[in-house]
């Protein structure tokens, strides 16, 4: 069964260490892709998700920049972020991994996010939703994203390893009508 990203309750976040002592969080503004997520054996999922990498936001337009810089995320030249799913492993009813292949800077590295499914609603307008929390831990570093300061108080400038948040609410498509030859 397909379903649509609700955008209006979907984010993808992700939080970075700043100096060593405290923490930046960000979004992406704006991502798309296609989900097919079978109710009845989770298992049977698939996702492809794309993040246009110039909309990062960290509520900070000088540090937004330089992350859109060949620095960090070079989004002139890699102007896309993509997640290809290749397996759903269930471990109970509401919990499971989702591992795939994340694309960033045109380098391709597996990475397993934990989900958490939280379940189906009806809205009063009788539209289906499926909920869903999902996160992961990368290093940086292991898509190219290397550019840092030493810190003169000794650590670094930038932690490498990023956290990532996913929050996205789906909403069910009504199933394709066979058209009779």
């Amino acid at each position: 069964m397909t379903w649509q990203i609700d955008h209006a309750h979907s984010h993808i976040l992700f939080t970075a260490r700043h100096m060593m002592i405290s923490k930046v969080r960000g979004r992406f503004e704006s991502f798309g892709g296609e989900i097919s997520f079978d109710e009845s054996d989770p298992q049977n999922t698939t996702v492809y998700v794309e993040i246009d990498a110039n909309t990062i936001n960290t509520r900070e337009a000088q540090r937004d920049t330089h992350l859109k810089s060949p620095d960090f995320l070079d989004a002139a030249s890699f102007p896309v972020l993509t997640f290809q799913s290749k397996r759903v492993e269930q471990h109970s009813e509401y919990r499971g991994k989702l591992i795939g292949d994340l694309t960033i800077r045109g380098k391709t590295r597996e990475v397993t996010l934990d989900i958490n499914y939280a379940g189906t609603a009806q809205s009063p307008w009788g539209i289906t939703s499926a909920g869903f929390s999902a996160e992961t831990t990368i290093d940086r570093r292991d898509w190219g994203l290397t550019w840092n300061q030493a810190l003169e108080t000794g650590g670094i400038l930038v932690g490498n390893d990023i956290k990532i948040e996913i929050e996205i609410e789906l909403i069910k498509q009504p199933a394709a009508e066979m058209v009779a030859a």
